[in-house]
């Protein structure tokens, strides 16, 4: 199998290149990564040397080029099916699908108002009515799940779903949100993955700062 190398902007900032990477870690697949910082001043050119749209993540292999961070994942699930990157139950993955596309198109308020940031110092900020709701939503889906599978992740073991929700962990975190038990619980687990610590790590590590992302 041709080598793959992922292409992903700064850690400190960067949720959706977080969802392929933690993915490719946490199951052991073999990948190349290629760190390219934001730069907004430019409109980050630099990405459309390596993904016709301008954005990060973007996955190359030979001359396959994939972008958007569910597409990568997918398509890690159809070259990996031993890795169980969906869960093996048709119905439980069928579930596990609804949740990843609402995460993937939904919670803008969370998103615009709480953006990722690693190494925030935990602080509160007043929330808008739209991201206490998104905040509401999030909890019911994870207790639904981690209740349902029984842990310690939405599915049992660690998959795609898990991937698409982590920057939600940073986010209640870096925002010192008020979160249910089981929601602390499983924001533990995944910080404890040696994915996660790795990640963060290397994020506490960069030296560029993004004044926009800095709420």
């Amino acid at each position: 199998m041709e080598n793959m190398k992922l292409f992903i902007a700064n850690k400190k900032y960067s949720s959706w290149s977080l969802r392929p990477w933690i993915l490719f870690k946490e199951k052991a697949i073999p990948f190349e990564e290629q760190l390219v910082p934001l730069d907004f001043e430019t409109g980050n050119q630099r990405y459309k040397d390596f993904n016709p749209v301008g954005k990060v993540p973007a996955l190359q292999q030979g001359d396959l080029a994939v972008w958007d961070s569910l597409a990568i994942m997918e398509y890690l699930a159809e070259l990996y099916p031993e890795k169980s990157l969906w869960p093996k139950d048709p119905k439980s993955r069928a579930h596990a699908r609804s949740i990843v596309a609402e995460m993937h198109s939904g919670f803008m308020d969370l998103r615009n108002e709480c953006p990722m940031n690693m190494c925030r110092e935990p602080s509160k900020i007043t929330m808008s009515d739209g991201v206490k709701n998104d905040v509401e939503r999030i909890e019911a889906i994870w207790a639904d799940c981690l209740e349902k599978y029984q842990g310690p992740f939405l599915f049992g073991e660690f998959s795609i779903a898990d991937a698409m929700y982590a920057p939600v962990v940073n986010r209640l975190y870096a925002y010192d949100i008020d979160c249910k038990p089981s929601t602390k619980t499983y924001c533990d687990t995944m910080k404890s993955l040696e994915a996660w610590q790795s990640w963060q790590r290397d994020a506490d590590e960069e030296p560029w700062v993004i004044a926009r992302a800095e709420k």
